[in-house]
């Protein structure tokens, strides 16, 4: 059992008047483990985390971080203490990247340039060319601010980082690639991330645990992704869940029966021209070093078509289905580690996989 960080104990937020924002929430967050808080609109979600740093103070009972009791410690020290990331990044306009960075470890003491130092090697950590570091936010796009924001986050090196639906502002493409930078940080820096969205799939993707609230600030459930996708506990879960949760679950079956097949390609080097391997049926085109960049159609010439997502081998039936689907050939294209073409998969192999997962689950209810 993963040892507890944060605890709430009975917590309830009510504000004058009104419904409780939050009704009697108990619930035991593991230390260096992702916990995503989920619901709709109004369900307590937001709260909840704001309660933890004390932007928000709860009405009854108690919330412990690392066994202490967050109200012994005064509001804004506590708040110093544990990393914050907003959905608009909520970066000071009128600073540098790295001064935005480094507002924290100045704020605890930190020289300016030990800080600036520390800021500069956070640009490298979530993946953000140096050299934007004496850029202003306004310079960046939504995905470079998003990361500057997570970056300011980590620069005091906080054990909890709280990040209140971070990327629901950039489109879907960007949004994927900071939910994968996420996960990678992690398994790099094992912070005891909570993390607030309204998207289950977001949640399921980036959740050791999720916490799914109904209206009315109750815990609906709190479990594994998979044991929520599979056995939600009530039918107001299931209904948040949707209909396709069938299709989530994909996320958590193993891919390892999936055939890679060869496939004909078109190396095309630096100046634009192509060597054909084969000819006659959809080709795909590949840089020098093996790494894809589209496809040929049959008799289509030399246009090229974007590809689709990629399938790194190992990853999800999910993943693989997502490959096939999207793929213009219908043929999902599968990767290594470092990007370089393996073969490709077949939609319909992937789908016999996918209803064979299916009947051996069926088979254990």
């Amino acid at each position: 059992m993963d040892q507890a960080m944060i605890e709430f104990q009975s917590v309830s937020k009510r504000y004058q008047g009104g419904q409780p924002a939050v009704d009697n929430l108990s619930m035991s967050i593991g230390k260096g483990t992702i916990t995503v808080l989920v619901g709709p609109s109004g369900c307590g979600k937001t709260t909840s985390l704001r309660m933890i740093n004390r932007m928000v103070e709860p009405t009854t009972g108690t919330i412990t971080v690392g066994g202490k009791d967050v109200t012994s410690v005064p509001a804004a020290e506590l708040r110093r203490s544990m990393g914050y990331v907003m959905q608009s990044a909520g970066l000071l306009p009128h600073r540098s990247v790295l001064d935005n960075i480094a507002t924290v470890p100045r704020l605890n003491g930190v020289s300016k340039s030990d800080a600036r130092r520390r800021a500069g090697e956070l640009l490298d950590v979530v993946g953000l060319a140096t050299s934007l570091g004496g850029r202003y936010p306004s310079q960046l796009s939504g995905g470079q601010q998003q990361r500057v924001g997570v970056a300011r986050a980590l620069a005091a090196d906080p054990p909890v980082l709280l990040m209140d639906e971070p990327f629901s502002a950039v489109d879907p493409v960007v949004r994927d690639e900071l939910q994968q930078e996420l996960l990678r940080l992690q398994k790099e820096l094992a912070k005891t991330i909570v993390f607030v969205t309204h998207d289950i799939d977001e949640a399921t993707v980036l959740g050791d645990k999720v916490a799914v609230f109904a209206v009315g600030g109750k815990l609906a459930q709190y479990a594994t992704p998979e044991e929520i996708l599979r056995a939600p506990a009530s039918d107001f879960v299931a209904s948040f869940v949707g209909r396709d949760r069938g299709f989530r679950h994909l996320g958590f079956s193993p891919s390892n029966g999936v055939t890679i097949h060869q496939v004909p390609t078109i190396v095309r080097g630096r100046d634009g021209a192509g060597t054909d391997s084969a000819s006659g049926g959809w080709q795909l085109v590949v840089d020098e070093e093996m790494r894809p960049l589209g496809w040929v159609a049959p008799g289509a010439g030399a246009g090229l078509i974007p590809g689709g997502s990629l399938f790194r081998t190992g990853e999800s039936l999910r993943r693989a289905l997502d490959a096939a689907l999207s793929s213009p050939s219908g043929l999902g294209v599968a990767v290594d580690g470092d990007g370089r073409v393996q073969g490709v998969i077949r939609g319909g192999e992937v789908l016999a996989l996918i209803e064979e997962a299916r009947q051996v689950r069926q088979a254990a209810l």
